[in-house]
């Protein structure tokens, strides 16, 4: 037997399972530079559209960006929120 109690060994979980949540991060990040690496690559080729590849990218890092928020707020929850916890 290790010692420890059920709400320790949920508490460390729930942390792992934090820290796991927010390397998503390390994927929005990469898309996002992606995502503007491609955009500016693109106004140099075609300078007349960079308006409308300014909305498009825009509208890219939104989506993208999404993820690393929803995964912010699982993060958040399993920390603060938990059902789990006493």
């Amino acid at each position: 037997m290790t010692g420890f109690t059920g709400a320790e060994l949920i508490a460390a979980m729930s942390s792992l399972g934090a820290g796991i949540a927010m390397v998503a991060m390390i994927g929005v990040g990469i898309g996002i530079g992606y995502n503007a690496g491609k955009t500016v690559e693109s106004t140099a080729r075609q300078p007349e559209a960079q308006g409308t590849l300014l909305k498009l990218m825009l509208i890219g890092v939104a989506l993208t960006e999404t993820a690393g928020i929803f995964a912010l707020v699982i993060s958040i929850m399993l920390l603060f929120a938990n059902p789990l916890m006493p």
